[in-house]
């Protein structure tokens, strides 16, 4: 294994263990200990030709991995999963050996997790929105995956003292939260679309299948609030297109916006993987529907994303025609916590 491989896969196993995945990170560091070239999954990793941890390659395999363990076909390795006994290292040159057809095509595409907690950031900000503008939205989301957080007023909330959402949704967000909390107005959302490169979608069960593999195992939570998530997504279908962003958002923008209704861009874990020249053709579609904005046709952006802290996402809000832009929260990249920071 190339130094530069072998130092993604050590450095991804100290995120994952940050981030409270020990078993995801045990996992890497065995992998990191056994790859070689007998397997032709192991010569595709260790012959990768581009940046590691850019291409989340450990995640890659350990999605793969994951998926082999649901399936049962290697009850040891299953049983590592599930209770944690066993020799990591020994499991994995074994799954590596034995499954190398199964695991090999889950390193042609980077993980799309899908991540359902991120809904509860999200969803505070579209709130923080609707106070604000005080009307319907249309959402528009960049970079969806399968969708799933395009439901996020499908799902209810516990943002501290505050309960919001429909009672009867399977789906709980109850992050830990420090601060102020939200304004209490929910939001209408009266029509939503979105696009991404690679749409999955939800509705088939390998494909649902692929999106609970990305979930790390021993974060039981999130699993089961993906699988809920899932759930509402196959009795409510959200619409992604295949496409490239920027098109996308160039279109979208310069359709005709609706009187009375405030059209929000938003995404989440998406604008660091995007070309420059692609995060500059949004940027510049979204300014030029900023500058048509009017008060009866208002645009808002909405953004999860990271800033000079990979490990924490900030939550910014901007709306128009103001043009005010706040910071509303720093968040655990899951949205397992929030911490609000705006007083407005």
């Amino acid at each position: 294994m190339s130094v530069s491989i072998l130092s993604s896969f050590h450095r991804q196993a100290v995120f994952c263990r940050g981030l409270g995945s020990h078993l995801t990170a045990d996992i890497i560091e065995a992998a990191a200990d056994v790859l070689d070239q007998t397997s032709a999954t192991g010569a595709a990793i260790l012959n990768w030709q581009g940046d590691g941890l850019a291409d989340a390659l450990p995640l890659r395999l350990t999605g793969g991995l994951h998926a082999l363990a649901r399936r049962g076909d290697f009850p040891s390795l299953s049983a590592f999963y599930r209770h944690q006994t066993g020799n990591a290292r020994a499991l994995v040159r074994q799954a590596l050996a034995q499954f190398d057809a199964f695991l090999l095509p889950w390193l042609s595409s980077p993980p799309q997790t899908n991540e359902v907690g991120r809904s509860g950031a999200l969803m505070a900000g579209l709130m923080v929105a609707t106070e604000r503008l005080n009307m319907p939205f249309e959402l528009l989301e960049i970079g969806a995956s399968a969708g799933l957080n395009l439901n996020l007023d499908r799902f209810r909330y516990r943002f501290g003292t505050l309960e919001a959402g429909p009672l009867d949704s399977p789906v709980l967000i109850a992050p830990q939260w420090t601060g102020q909390i939200p304004p209490d107005t929910w939001p209408e959302i009266v029509a939503r679309a979105a696009v991404d490169q690679n749409p999955l979608d939800p509705t088939q069960p390998d494909v649902a299948e692929q999106l609970i593999a990305y979930v790390w195992p021993d974060q039981t939570e999130r699993l089961n609030r993906a699988e809920a998530a899932i759930d509402i997504a196959r009795a409510q279908p959200p619409r992604v297109e295949k496409g490239d962003a920027a098109d996308w958002i160039e279109t979208r923008l310069a359709k005709p916006q609706q009187t009375g209704t405030a059209r929000i861009v938003m995404h989440s874990v998406f604008w660091q993987y995007l070309p420059r020249e692609t995060q500059a053709r949004i940027k510049a579609a979204i300014t030029a529907a900023a500058e048509r904005a009017t008060p009866d046709a208002p645009l808002g952006w909405l953004r999860f994303e990271p800033e000079a802290v990979v490990a924490r996402m900030q939550l910014e809000l901007q709306l128009w025609p103001r043009g005010e832009s706040r910071h509303l929260a720093d968040c655990h990249p899951h949205g397992t916590d929030i911490a609000w920071v705006d007083h407005a």
